[in-house]
């Protein structure tokens, strides 16, 4: 049996909050429901607008520590937690980042992702053990990412983190959270209630996507992992990219098909360095000193080049 505190807490909660004129629901067309939900999905990126000052500081901050070797940890639970697993998993074929640069933790590990593990996210011990698993550092980053801001395992998190030093970021879409407050960079994208009351799968994922989106991308951008607009760090996995890597190496110098896959082979298949190959005219092993140098910044190493 839940606590009246409890019940009383959460139907303060904007994204719990039922919607009388959506009552009947159910008895409309389905395409009148489409309409509704893409209309209601329309104030998402408004929201996440309001915000974009604090999610750039929490970002810059991330970025520096980051450049000195730390890493990005996010926490969360039921769908919150899986939309940070979504994230991070993502990192290493897009940024050619280390599996263990960006984290994804999520209350009841691996099996939460597919199905509901009982009482995970009411720990906040739980991601005490999870983040001590990883011996955090304070270059280190934790995100808790929590819809209604007051899951434990996303507060749990974020708290142990910032008594070891870590900087943290709570991600949460109502007002007045308990993980904001926690956190040294706290955003709260209010995005109102749901059209299935208390469904934060819907809008508020949506934005934690968004917001997750743009943590992860720009602190990339930051860190050098693009040039321009184009992912010189892609980890060219399989046959679609290698297509891309090739590509990208196009659109960077505008060399032929046979420069660039002859830059490729010498490069073993390292965008950046093929770059750096073809626009500078240094050979492999000297591309790679120079991008070493730069900290992985072909616009430095570019500059840096001998003319």
């Amino acid at each position: 049996m839940t606590s009246p505190d409890l019940r009383t807490e959460l139907a303060s909660l904007t994204t719990e909050a039922f919607r009388p004129d959506l009552a009947e629901i159910d008895r409309l067309p389905t395409l009148d429901i489409a309409r509704l939900m893409n209309r209601e999905d329309t104030g998402v990126p408004v929201a996440v607008a309001a915000q974009l000052p604090r999610i750039a500081a929490a970002v810059d901050a991330v970025a520096a520590r980051m450049a000195r070797g730390g890493r990005l940890v996010y926490a969360g639970a039921g769908t919150a937690g899986r939309l940070g697993v979504l994230d991070a998993s993502e990192c290493p074929p897009t940024f050619n980042t280390e599996p263990d640069q960006v984290v994804g933790l999520i209350a009841g590990g691996p099996a939460a992702m597919v199905t509901s593990v009982e009482g995970a996210e009411d720990s906040a011990e739980l991601a005490r053990r999870d983040l001590d698993a990883l011996d955090l550092t304070a270059d280190d980053t934790v995100v808790g990412v929590s819809a209604s801001g007051r899951t434990p395992y996303a507060v749990g998190a974020v708290r142990h983190a910032r008594a070891l030093g870590a900087l943290t970021v709570g991600l949460a879409c109502n007002e007045h959270s308990a993980l904001a407050a926690a956190a040294e960079h706290g955003i709260e994208v209010v995005v109102g209630p749901e059209l299935i009351a208390g469904s934060t799968r819907l809008k508020a994922g949506t934005a934690q996507k968004l917001v997750l989106n743009m943590v992860s991308t720009i602190t990339m951008i930051r860190l050098g992992k693009t040039y321009g607009n184009l992912m010189v760090d892609v980890r060219a996995s399989n046959d679609k990219l290698r297509a891309r890597s090739h590509r990208i190496v196009a659109q960077a110098t505008g060399a032929g098909d046979t420069e660039i896959e002859k830059a490729l082979t010498e490069t073993g298949g390292e965008v950046k360095q093929a770059i750096l190959v073809l626009l500078a005219g240094v050979d492999g092993p000297t591309a790679a000193r120079l991008l070493q140098e730069s900290a992985g910044h072909l616009r430095t190493a570019l500059a840096n080049a001998p003319r």
